[in-house]
């Protein structure tokens, strides 16, 4: 696959993301046969809280940001066919943490896996908690143990990154050349291009749907584009605008889907809607800044 952005694009993304302050990162929000349990999981395994969304919604709040949950009747789907691959912590000391959660019961999808020579960087571990409904959560070494990141699979992981940094006001991570658009691979995985983005302190990382393609070819044969995340384990994400109908009017003028008007919440507390961005992604906007009343 060829991944191209022209450089009068990048010029107009840059314009465009400098006219408006930029949005926060508000929310991720789950699909739960049991939001109770999960919530029970999340605040007892990960540095979170229990906590009330608009003093009324049971969730977790993690640092800046919330998890949400919508109870389902049936398990919601947990396949990698989506573009939200999984979200996830850190961990200051890898080996411990991954010890720690062993021993309180955690089951892992991939066990503790060095992978210093990806990032360049030694003593850098990652392993996969399987978690409530089979959401993929990842513990990776980090400088904190805090929510630290989305990761996300996309047909074009430039353009993709480029989007939201026009419409979010997100901030590239890194200083390396601003794009390499060579396919690269590690251990005969894709990963690259990618992009590494920051919204707040959520780090968000694109890689290319040729990554899923190897590491999950049962779930990726014969399939020739992403499934939405609507209904899926991991629903949707979230950002948050101060002016939720002006910058919804902005965005509908220059072209992005808007899947859902603005409605109300919890007696007027929360404003909110929704859009559809790349790879078939639901996002949420909602008014004001995300924080635990």
């Amino acid at each position: 696959m060829l991944y191209r952005i022209s450089l009068t694009a990048l010029v107009a993304f840059a314009a465009f993301a400098q006219q408006y302050p930029p949005a926060h990162f508000h929310h991720i929000h789950l699909n739960s046969t049991d939001p109770a349990a999960a919530i029970d999981f999340y605040a007892s395994k990960f540095d979170c809280e229990r906590a009330k969304f608009a003093g009324s919604w049971d969730g977790v709040w993690a640092q800046k940001a919330w998890i949400l949950f919508n109870k389902v009747a049936t398990p919601p789907a947990a396949e990698i066919t989506s573009t939200i691959w999984h979200f996830g912590w850190g961990a200051e000391d890898m080996p411990a943490t991954y010890q720690k959660q062993l021993n309180s019961g955690t089951k892992f999808n991939t066990p503790l896996t060095d992978i210093s020579d990806l990032v360049n960087s030694p003593g850098f571990y990652y392993a996969y908690v399987d978690g409530p409904d089979h959401a993929v959560i990842e513990l990776n070494t980090a400088a904190h143990h805090r929510l630290g990141h989305l990761h996300l699979l996309s047909a074009d992981p430039i353009s993709a990154g480029e989007w939201y940094v026009k419409y979010f006001g997100v901030t590239r991570r890194g200083s390396g050349p601003l794009y390499n658009t060579n396919a690269s691979y590690y251990k005969g995985y894709q990963v690259g291009p990618n992009m590494s983005l920051m919204s707040d302190n959520i780090n968000i990382i694109i890689f290319p749907v040729e990554f899923a393609y190897k590491a999950y070819p049962a779930e990726w044969k014969r399939r020739t584009a992403f499934d939405s995340t609507e209904g899926r384990v991991v629903d949707h994400i979230g950002f948050s605008f101060e002016d939720l109908p002006a910058a919804l009017e902005r965005l509908r003028k220059d072209g992005v889907k808007v899947t859902q008007e603005i409605k109300t919440a919890f007696n007027g507390k929360v404003k909110y809607a929704f859009i559809e961005g790349p790879d078939r992604i639901r996002i949420e906007l909602v008014e004001g800044q995300a924080r635990n009343e």
